[in-house]
């Protein structure tokens, strides 16, 4: 399946495309185009969009698009919720505080953005970050519960 979403990503336009190859879907493919061209794009490219203003797998209220993806597709995998916690902490002003983690999340991301390097070189440098972030989250759940 085809999915599209803005340029120069960030944050969400990077967890997304984690998530979609992780839980969703093994042979995504991802296009990413300038804003203003994304919507055309993606009925001329028979996308999926996401993270763009407007579509359903995107921003809504104080949540982000991977917020979006989790509930649509219905993932409730412990580990992969904190994640989303994590990433929305990082990605949307009103949870900014919330989860230490998000300020590594965007510090790193926010790197990435100034190296200014093609979008699809970004997520092959940065989805082996949400992979450990992903085994972090599960290891935290499993002490957790050790201790109870």
């Amino acid at each position: 399946m085809k999915w599209i979403t803005r340029e120069h990503v960030r944050i969400d336009r990077v967890a997304i495309p984690w998530l979609i190859k992780k839980f969703v879907d093994p042979e995504a493919e991802f296009i990413f185009v300038p804003r203003e061209q994304a919507l055309a794009r993606a009925e001329a490219e028979s996308a999926t969009p996401f993270d763009i203003p407007g579509v359903e797998l995107s921003h809504h209220d104080d949540k982000c698009g991977f917020d979006a993806f989790i509930a649509k597709y219905n993932l409730t995998d412990a580990a992969l919720l904190r994640v989303a916690d994590i990433v929305r902490g990082a990605d949307v002003a009103a949870w900014k505080g919330r989860f230490p983690e998000s300020a590594g999340i965007e510090a790193i991301a926010h790197g990435y953005f100034l190296l200014e390097l093609p979008d699809q070189q970004v997520l092959d440098l940065e989805c082996p970050l949400y992979d450990a972030l992903y085994r972090y989250c599960q290891d935290k759940i499993e002490k957790q519960a050790a201790a109870t």
